[in-house]
């Protein structure tokens, strides 16, 4: 069995929409976490789906979810006071609404990454059956330097070791919950998975992610995502026109 679990608990204090969460904002009609959540809805190994959501758009959820028919939908709950928090929430749901064995798959997604593709989470499960974790990275394109107080920097990685790392992150429901078990015992608040199984001494599985699965973080995100779907709603139109010479 293969769970998604989207969290979308936060406000994007980053995107500077002080009305709306970013996951709400929409492109050509359609929120962002709707637009994220019809890639697991639609994808046949996908078998059940928890949106964990900041609580005060719960209701907003729940009505979008029935207006775009978003299906395999089990549960949609109230966020956390952090990314983790939200997670943690979002794998209890699982365990609970759908009793998971230990092999089965979770597949962990922020709710702001509408360009994922089909063949991603494909690969995201398979790697995870086939490894226990699989997190999706792409290669840096930029140099990075090491600096503890933002001021002053003595360190620097070579490029070609470094990867940013991408969403869905993929485990079995044995390893994440051990993971999380033991982040309780140790007090610990982690980003992400992946940089929670790294702390807790584990390995984790990488593989070749995709450039344009952007996670919508900031308004020239948001833009550059409108271009896109601009671009992709009228790339046909504009094809005929270059060829007639309209």
């Amino acid at each position: 069995m293969v769970s998604a679990l989207i969290f979308a608990g936060g406000i994007g204090q980053r995107m500077k929409s002080l009305d709306i969460p970013k996951q709400f904002l929409e492109i050509e009609g359609k929120p962002i976490i709707v637009r994220t959540t019809e890639h697991f809805s639609k994808h046949p190994m996908v078998d059940n789906i928890v949106i964990v959501c900041v609580e005060s758009w719960l209701d907003v959820l729940k009505q979008d979810i029935q207006k775009f028919g978003l299906e395999k939908i089990v549960s949609a709950i109230p966020g956390g006071a952090s990314g983790y928090e939200s997670i943690h929430n979002g794998l209890v749901e699982i365990q609970n609404k759908v009793n998971p064995n230990p092999d089965d798959i979770v597949l962990i997604c922020d709710g702001v990454r509408p360009m994922l593709s089909e063949e991603l989470i494909t690969t995201c499960i398979e790697d995870a059956r086939k490894y226990g974790s699989a997190v999706p990275v792409t290669p840096s394109i930029d140099s990075v330097l090491y600096s503890d107080d933002g001021s002053n920097c003595n360190k620097n990685y070579e490029r070609r070791k470094m990867f940013i790392t991408q969403a869905p992150q993929g485990y079995t429901m044995e390893k994440i919950m051990w993971a999380h078990g033991e982040a309780e015992k140790q007090h610990l608040d982690p980003v992400s998975s992946g940089e929670l199984l790294i702390e807790l001494g584990e390995n984790i599985h990488i593989f070749q992610g995709i450039r344009e699965n952007i996670k919508v973080t900031t308004p020239e995100d948001l833009e550059s995502l409108r271009a896109i779907h601009y671009y992709e709603h009228y790339k046909d139109f504009a094809k005929e026109v270059l060829k007639y010479g309209l």
